[in-house]
């Protein structure tokens, strides 16, 4: 049966309804590879279905075994997330085994928020269906853009229709809980083409909706992706910054006249539709990561000492070959000290627009106040932050330099 969505739990520092364990879980195969996508995903048109669940699930078990085994007993995750690659290409029968696996390794929480992400080519209604039947309640389909010409330039397989089709169908299969992503400062974009692409996804009624600037610097991609070396010859040129900016307030503006808030710099929804499993990112939540190059932290029951953090190999054939070895399929292992966690901590928190409580932050983690809380003030001043003497919350001007305001204040 699919899981209802009562109340989350709510984080003491910010108030945001926010899972404190959460599970995400990689499908790296897709069908092609989308230039600006640096995550880990492998282009193949044979998915080896039953090795890669048989891999996940043999995971599992080492992880319970491992260091992080302690921190997962007596707990439940209050939330799973399928990403990827195309999730949507794994068949619902090994989503629902994966998640009867959890259930009787982790445990799952009763409510919670268990996302699939989909591509609006790789479903049908009844492969939807299929999902909720395996529990998924959830699901986050990867539009990017109605304009066939900005499809074209992300190498999106799909066209405007299928998009706008996969949603209803989502909707049709019973889905209450829909999210779409979208992407805006795109080589040949204009201005109201992102308003374009922002008003018709608003007008379809989703419940949630994510929409970021195309990010081609190096210093924030895992791995130089074909379009950053495309812009790096000049053979594309992207909107300038002043454009880029316009068009995340043109996005911001449709959003919100439809009844989605900002909850996040590049994410809206509706009261109580907001993501709880990437909340749990934003406000410092444990999280057990599987399969191919996923991520997982852990942090101390003591609140400011040393936490852990792992990574997979990004490579499936390594991945595959370490587990089925009987060994961890970790590619890098790190001590998060004190420091670093609260860098972390309020760097993520200021994504929030309900902010982080910077003297509690400060306090936990033994950083000094004075100089911060001044600083807080400045920004009050000028208009950029909000500040009432505890919590300090980035007003949408301040969330556009959120990176110089969180290297300002660290």
């Amino acid at each position: 049966m699919p899981f209802a969505i009562p109340e989350a739990p709510v984080d003491p520092l910010t108030g945001l309804s926010a899972a404190r364990l959460g599970v995400y879980v990689h499908f790296p195969y897709c069908l092609s590879k989308c230039p600006y996508c640096d995550f880990a995903s492998t282009v193949s048109k044979q998915i080896p279905q039953e090795r890669y669940t048989r891999c996940v699930l043999a995971e599992l078990t080492l992880r319970a075994r491992s260091p992080e085994g302690s921190a997962l007993r007596g707990r439940a995750a209050q939330s799973v997330f399928f990403g990827g690659g195309t999730p949507s290409l794994w068949d619902p029968r090994h989503v629902g085994e994966v998640l009867g696996a959890l259930a009787q390794t982790v445990g799952i929480a009763p409510g919670a928020e268990i996302t699939l992400e989909a591509n609006p080519g790789a479903s049908d209604e009844a492969r939807f269906a299929d999902y909720r039947a395996a529990g998924v309640n959830r699901l986050s389909i990867g539009v990017q853009s109605f304009q066939q010409k900005t499809l074209t330039a992300l190498g999106r397989a799909h066209d405007p229709a299928t998009a706008e089709r996969a949603f209803h169908k989502a909707r049709a299969a019973g889905f209450e809980n829909l999210s779409m992503d979208f992407i805006f400062g795109v080589h040949g974009q204009t201005l109201d083409e992102a308003r374009a692409d922002a008003r018709k996804a608003a007008s379809l009624g989703p419940d949630h909706l994510s929409a970021y600037a195309l990010t081609l610097d190096r210093e924030s991609l895992a791995e130089e992706v074909p379009l950053a070396k495309q812009l790096r010859r000049g053979e594309v040129h992207l909107p300038p910054d002043e454009a880029v900016v316009e068009m995340g307030q043109a996005v911001r503006e449709a959003f919100v006249q439809a009844g989605l808030a900002r909850y996040e710099i590049s994410n809206f929804a509706r009261p109580g539709a907001h993501s709880r499993h990437n909340a749990l990112y934003w406000t410092g939540g444990d999280y057990l990561a599987l399969g191919v190059g996923a991520t997982g932290s852990f942090w101390p029951t003591d609140g400011a000492g040393e936490g852990r953090r792992y990574s997979n190999h990004r490579s499936a054939e390594k991945y595959l070959a370490a587990v089925e070895r009987g060994e961890c399929p970790e590619a890098s292992v790190e001590a998060i000290g004190p420091r670093e966690r609260f860098e972390e901590r309020l760097a993520m928190g200021l994504r929030l627009t309900c902010g982080v409580d910077l003297l509690a932050t400060c306090e936990q983690f033994g950083e000094p106040v004075t100089s911060r809380v001044e600083e807080a003030k400045r920004l009050a001043a000028h208009g950029l932050a909000r500040f009432d003497g505890r919590t300090l919350a980035l007003t949408d001007p301040g969330l556009d330099l959120h990176s110089a305001i969180a290297a300002k204040l660290l």
